[in-house]
């Protein structure tokens, strides 16, 4: 059964980290060296959490990136289950 209304990491990396110590994308990005696009991509949930951003967020602000993976894990799996009878398939049995 999916999860329902998980919460992209990049909804807690906006309100808990940039805005809270009210920052801009462009500062946060040049902090953790990346393009503002990708960061901005990530804030609204356009683009994955990749476990290189976690290590950047947890090594300058603090938030783990385990659990900010496993965030990032649940959404996607929140997702997924979504449109899960869209997928057609069959179970493979061997002969």
């Amino acid at each position: 059964m999916p999860m329902k209304n998980s919460l992209h990491p990049g909804d807690l990396i906006r309100t808990e980290i940039i805005e809270l110590l009210g920052l801009t994308i462009s500062k946060v990005s040049e902090i953790l060296n990346v393009r503002r696009a990708t960061l901005s991509d990530l804030l609204h949930a356009k683009s994955s959490l990749t476990s290189e951003i976690a290590l950047r967020i947890e090594k300058v602000f603090g938030p783990d990136m385990n659990h900010l993976l496993r965030m990032q894990l649940a959404y996607d799996v929140a997702e997924t289950g979504s449109y899960m009878r869209e997928i057609d398939v069959k179970r493979y049995v061997p002969a």
